[in-house]
């Protein structure tokens, strides 16, 4: 049986992981971090935009930012010949 995550990095999904700065909602002043992570697709990002939807219309935590790091697992291999000789003793 194969995982769904590998399907998804078969078909091009990468994975995303997102820091979200909010705004308690009885302290505005004070943030808090949320860290989520998922497969995604780059540059367009549909589920994580799927999720800040979700947070703005159905949690009371204001955003302040959002940082998002995205890597596909799943890539070409990157080989580089190297000529020498290395001796250890």
């Amino acid at each position: 049986m194969v995982s769904p995550d590998f399907i998804k990095q078969l078909n091009g999904y990468g994975l995303t992981t997102a820091r979200i700065l909010y705004r308690l909602p009885d302290f505005p002043a004070l943030l808090q971090t949320y860290v989520w992570q998922d497969y995604d697709v780059a540059p367009d990002f549909p589920v994580l935009n799927g999720f800040l939807s979700f947070w703005q219309s159905s949690l009371e935590g204001p955003l302040h930012s959002v940082r998002v790091a995205h890597a596909k697992l799943l890539k070409p291999a990157e080989l580089t010949l190297r000529s020498g000789e290395f001796r250890l003793h």
